[in-house]
């Protein structure tokens, strides 16, 4: 799985568990819906950290919260493809 792979299901399920459209995470967190779609569509595949934690504050985390779950933590950059 690709690392950006892993912060979309992030995104995705937490819409999910709180019942949120990403149109309204987009107006929450004051990201263009435009740049949000990108971000869970994979077009975009290394949002700014800045764009994160405006979506962290919109889920009312802290970006390290946000961060902070077990398929991101249990990511090896050793075997990414990107990096080659």
């Amino acid at each position: 799985m690709e690392y950006s792979e892993i912060y979309i299901r992030r995104i995705r399920q937490l819409c999910k568990e709180r019942g949120i459209a990403i149109n309204k995470l987009a107006t929450m967190s004051d990201v263009k819906q435009s740049t949000l779609d990108n971000i869970v569509r994979g077009i975009t595949k290394n949002p700014r950290v800045k764009t994160l934690h405006k979506v962290a504050i919109a889920f009312n985390m802290t970006l390290s919260e946000f961060l902070n779950f077990d398929e991101l933590n249990d990511y090896s950059f050793d075997d990414d493809p990107e990096d080659d």
